[in-house]
């Protein structure tokens, strides 16, 4: 089955854009990355996704329910965790997770117990005294101790130290080895290289690619480093020319006998090639594309 599906979903605010004619899949059990940086369409879909927000056009399923239809049964199978969370006022923290376990119905103390644990979190503190990253962390269990099928995550390390962003992760991937299926939007591409097998890249609401994490980085340019004299400034598909004490090094997606034909006019000592890491390779989309967001 497929968690999540799209097809021409489309969301304007009047005028202003905020996704347009996404096609979109991610098949159960997948580990899924969701590419952009702000304003890019993220939070839109996945809003549009809970049906937070009526899509402008097209269609959506989540879990094999249609997210206009079936609302209220998709909630029920989904943890939410919004990028920014908020919570009443006065309430302490362990109120507000018997809260969240009472609107859906569910005697989740062991497991609220064990995550609170695992993410040192105090739920007798009231949660106008929280920092943001406790106030993440509460929102990390609510979203996770009904024990849901499918996590969508939107931007969920931000607030949390590096000791709480490896814990949160280490859960996020013994619940995806269970079977749940990850939903992670970010725009830090370190966490999606690490953690997710697929990913989307979205900019100004279009999907401009979809593959695996490694298929993306296999797609784009690759990192050239030169030990020695060469001037490959007028060669077509350079980028991120850089002068290094030894040489310099570029991304590179041209012709590969064209390089080789350039590199032979210099004084050449060395010369490696590599894959370049995701952040690379989303510069590499985005620049090919126009630089704005």
């Amino acid at each position: 089955m497929q968690a999540i599906r799209t097809a021409g979903l489309t969301k304007y605010y009047g005028r202003a854009r905020g996704i347009e004619k996404l096609d979109l899949t991610v098949e159960e059990g997948e580990f899924f990355g969701f590419i952009g940086p702000n304003g890019a369409g993220k939070s839109t879909t996945i809003r549009t996704l809970l049906g937070l927000i009526r899509p402008t056009s097209g269609s959506a399923s989540v879990l094999g329910l249609d997210i206009e239809k079936d609302r209220q049964r998709i909630l029920s199978q989904v943890g939410y965790l919004p990028a920014e969370a908020a919570f009443y006022p006065g309430m302490r923290v362990g109120e507000v997770l018997r809260l969240s376990a009472g609107l859906r119905g569910r005697d989740c103390r062991g497991a609220a117990e064990e995550l609170c644990s695992r993410l040192q979190l105090d739920v007798s503190r009231k949660v106008e005294e929280l920092s943001l990253g406790n106030r993440k962390k509460a929102a990390i269990v609510c979203a996770l101790q009904h024990e849901p099928r499918l996590l969508i995550l939107d931007e969920p390390t931000s607030g949390l130290d590096p000791l709480m962003q490896r814990a949160f992760f280490q859960i996020l991937r013994e619940r995806n080895q269970a079977g749940v299926t990850v939903f992670l939007s970010s725009h830090v591409l370190s966490e999606i290289q690490r953690n997710c097998t697929r990913a989307a890249i979205i900019r100004q609401g279009r999907l401009i690619a979809c593959d695996s994490v490694e298929g993306l980085a296999q797609a784009g340019a690759r990192r050239v480093t030169v030990h020695g004299q060469a001037d490959v400034s007028g060669l077509s598909g350079v980028r991120d020319l850089q002068q290094t004490g030894e040489g310099v090094s570029f991304l590179y997606s041209g012709d590969m006998n064209a390089l080789l034909s350039v590199l032979a006019q210099g004084c050449i000592r060395d010369l490696s090639l590599t894959e370049p890491d995701l952040e690379e390779v989303f510069l590499h989309y985005y620049e090919e594309r126009g630089v704005d967001a």
